[in-house]
């Protein structure tokens, strides 16, 4: 087979770029007219289009995602040695800031088809010391948000929804009642990394919230614990989405479900081609959420990752394993209370994912070539 002439990337930021070239370069240049670069009129403007969007009554805007995690952590008043759970298959972020903070993380395992944490497993771990649930919204869908605000509201727990991956998705109650995700929780936190479904062109970050004493504060902690200037009524953080990435991503934000129709029109590509190969299982689309294909992640069933890989890559195909290692087995967060072995989905899950390109841009050729290539492969 013989390779394609355009570059395959991971997430194509270029060619999403040249389609709204005309307006970002313009509100780029608005900026650096009106030299309003912090907390300026776009950011004012993006976190209201964002609040209309999500259908949420507060957006703070941050300087990027882990920074949300963590003042989301400060504003409930968490205080050291206060357990916080969290799925075990996520990315380092998720657990860093709980270490960071000196609370104690506290890991379980994930259900193997869609990868959201494993309700059962959240219940089988609170204890008298856990005072939140962080469930993070995995690869581009909900995790089980119906299910873990009952168990939150059974045993007096903050919700914090690690939605970095997820923006835009919808959760689907068993009533019918439809809620974007990250505005189900106490707190929802989200990214806007480059390579995010709604991303910047640099660093961002945002909390929705729809209690407004806790969007004061969280607001307050965001800007150094000030309530007004020079007054610091908390100890706060100097976290602030600036004004040319808030112009970026109020045109990005237009555009956000069309993104997403993208993204699904290229999944569903991937999985006919896939639909029939038993060492290729395809991502399972969760009965309460839609997806919105942050990744395309597959399970392999008796197929040599590290040489698939290879192979694709002398193809100049690129291929990511989202995540090698589990947080427990991470040497950053080792602990006595876990060992090889405990989380047996995760484990088995880094040992055989691996995600193939998925953004925007992926058309029918790229998309044929990087298939038959894989198919190629696991005869």
């Amino acid at each position: 087979m013989e390779k394609i002439a355009k570059k395959i990337q991971m997430v194509d930021l270029k060619g999403q770029y040249e389609k709204i070239k005309i307006e970002v370069d313009a509100a780029i240049q608005n900026v650096l007219n009106t030299t309003a670069y912090i907390n300026g009129p776009e950011v004012k403007a993006f976190q209201a289009e964002l609040e209309q969007y999500l259908g949420v009554k507060h957006v703070i805007p941050c300087a990027n995602g882990t920074d949300a995690l963590q003042i989301a952590m400060m504003a409930l008043d968490l205080k050291p040695g206060d357990e916080v759970i969290t799925a075990d298959f996520t990315y380092v972020a998720t657990a860093e800031v709980i270490a960071l903070l000196g609370l104690k993380p506290v890991l379980v395992d994930v259900i193997p088809d869609t990868f959201d944490i494993d309700i059962v497993a959240i219940e089988k771990a609170i204890t008298s010391k856990t005072k939140a649930i962080v469930p993070v919204h995995l690869f581009g869908q909900c995790a089980n948000m119906e299910a873990i605000m009952a168990l939150a509201k059974k045993h007096n727990l903050f919700v914090i929804e690690d939605n970095a991956q997820a923006i835009g998705s919808n959760y689907f109650y068993a009533d019918g009642t439809v809620k974007k995700a990250g505005t189900i929780g106490t707190i929802g936190c989200t990214s806007f990394f480059p390579s995010k479904n709604l991303g910047c062109y640099g660093d961002g970050g945002a909390l929705f919230t729809n209690d407004d004493t806790l969007a004061a504060k969280i607001r307050m902690i965001a800007n150094h614990g000030q309530s007004v200037q020079y007054v610091h009524d908390s100890i706060g953080v100097n976290s602030r989405l600036d004004s040319i990435q808030a112009a970026i991503l109020r045109i990005k934000l237009r555009e956000l479900d069309n993104y997403a129709e993208a993204r699904n029109k290229a999944a569903e590509y991937y999985d006919k081609a896939f639909a029939n190969n038993p060492k290729l299982k395809t991502p399972a689309r969760a009965k309460y959420s839609n997806h919105v294909f942050h990744q395309y992640t597959v399970q392999l069933n008796g197929v040599d990752r590290n040489a698939l890989r290879d192979f694709l890559a002398s193809k100049d195909i690129p291929a990511m394993i989202y995540y090698p290692i589990p947080l427990h087995m991470q040497k950053a967060y080792l602990d006595p209370r876990y060992k090889a072995g405990d989380f047996p989905v995760t484990e088995k899950l880094c040992a055989s994912v691996v995600s193939f390109p998925m953004h925007t841009e992926l058309d029918e050729e790229t998309l044929k070539y990087i298939t038959d290539s894989v198919l190629e492969f696991c005869k």
